[in-house]
């Protein structure tokens, strides 16, 4: 049932990648887009509610990190009942999680906001959205596995197809609810949180029913009544570990978010409309970096390493130069794109400075998307996060405090303060992967053995 890693090219893995993280961008920027319309407010109130709820993605996303390397490898080595058992493991994992954390979300939603120091006059609007939002993030933590392994099994289609859909519901459901159509009453940010939470339903279950069908992974109940825990603790192996280089990351950024509401509600807004223009700039990178992971831990699976060497490397020069280009346009055209969501002189103006510096950080970002990606999916996990650690609160943040706050250059000082970091953190990564020290990383066993 699943498809053969030698007949898969990088284009063929990557496009529909590209295109599905094009349109989970395009939900956000949705929301971002049609609140933009209602009020800065809600934008701004938004902004700070999914610096919490990416912050909680990271830690269930760890399950499906790695449960995406490690069905790669077992499928590598032609284990395939193995990658069953680790899918089942992973699913029943990130479920009991996804529920804790979205309880926690749900119940404390407006202490958390408190502590994340957000305008008083915002409060109202962030609270609702994060309760709505994050009381559901349970089912993203299983949407997020059961992708996981449909792209290690070669799906990479049947992700995109569903994430098309859920598009098309999320942007319908924010026209109905964000402003009150046909008789409905406006409910702003929290009918955005409605439309979000209920199109991500949807997808999982369209989502469980492709896994039966391209897999033959069921998610009954009699499948999990006797599941192979042994498979847990490899799972925690390179899970926590790239749970920790992400959780640092987010929490970094919720550091750097804190001192930008230094700066007041006007420069934490013009952060959001940029940062969401950037996204579409570092979409290839990480498009190439999943398709590279799958390819990686399947050559790693099956003992061929070299090249799996020689793939991450062709990947990173591609995402370099498409970086590069790609930040170049969205300056060129920043007034218009700025302009999409404010009309206001003085934030364009500053947009289009910190795009000017997005093509200098971007290439930087290629190097973490691609090989840190990479090292994962070779088992080698412990090294980007002890570095990550280093470069993040030593470089990012503390950059971002003296440029910034300190120094006075505002959201200038804290994009220098991405760059710093970005580019002392991707030059490391390159010469771990150049070492070759993690073709002694494999994590699955059996993998080894094929």
């Amino acid at each position: 049932m699943r498809r053969e890693a030698g007949t898969w090219s990088l284009f063929s893995l990557t496009w529909p990648i590209f295109i599905e993280t094009l349109l989970y961008m395009v939900m956000g920027n949705a929301d971002t887009l049609m609140l933009s319309q209602y009020s800065d407010h809600a934008v701004a109130a938004v902004g700070v509610a999914n610096q919490i709820i990416a912050l909680t993605i990271v830690l269930f996303n760890f399950v499906a990190l790695a449960t995406a390397v490690l069905v790669a490898q077992y499928l590598g080595a032609r284990r395939e009942q193995e990658a069953i058992d680790v899918s089942l493991v992973s699913l029943a994992a990130n479920l009991l999680f996804g529920l804790l954390l979205s309880a926690v979300l749900a119940v404390f939603s407006r202490p958390i906001l408190r502590l994340m120091g957000l305008p008083a006059e915002l409060f109202d609007e962030g609270s609702g959205y994060l309760s709505i939002v994050g009381g559901f993030l349970f089912i993203q933590a299983l949407m997020m596995t059961v992708g996981a392994i449909l792209k290690s099994y070669g799906f990479t289609r049947d992700t995109m197809y569903v994430t098309i859909g859920m598009n098309v519901l999320n942007i319908i459901g924010n026209y109905f609810l964000i402003f009150g159509s046909f008789g409905l009453p406006p409910l702003g940010a929290e009918g955005a949180a409605i439309s979000t939470a209920a199109s991500r339903l949807i997808g999982f279950a369209v989502l469980v029913a492709l896994l039966r069908k391209r897999t033959g992974i069921s998610l009954s109940l009699r499948s999990f009544r006797a599941l192979p825990l042994h498979h847990l603790r490899s799972l925690l192996k390179i899970g926590v570990p790239s749970a920790g280089e992400h959780l640092s990351y987010n929490t970094a950024q919720m550091v750097i978010t804190y001192l930008i509401t230094w700066l007041g509600a006007e420069a934490l807004t013009i952060r959001v409309y940029t940062q969401n223009i950037m996204m579409f700039v570092f979409l290839f990178g990480i498009a190439v970096s999943q398709g590279t992971q799958i390819l990686v831990g399947h050559f790693v699976g099956a003992g061929r390493y070299e090249e799996a060497y020689r793939r991450c490397l062709k990947s990173l020069y591609s995402a370099i130069a498409i970086s590069v280009l790609l930040a170049t346009v969205a300056y060129w055209f920043a007034e218009p794109l700025l302009s999409l969501f404010t009309d206001d002189r003085s934030m364009i103006e500053l947009g289009r400075k910190l795009l000017l510096l997005t093509i200098i950080l971007e290439p930087g970002r290629s190097f973490n998307l691609v090989i840190i990606s990479s090292l994962r999916a070779a088992g080698d996990v412990q090294f980007p996060v002890y570095m990550g650690i280093l470069s993040m609160w030593g470089v990012g943040v503390t950059v971002a405090y003296v440029f910034g706050i300190a120094l006075g250059l505002g959201l200038v000082g804290i994009w220098l303060s991405f760059i710093a970091d970005e580019w002392l953190r991707g030059l490391l990564m390159l010469w771990r992967w150049r070492s070759r020290i993690w073709m002694k990383k494999t994590v699955a066993p059996q993998a080894k053995m094929a």
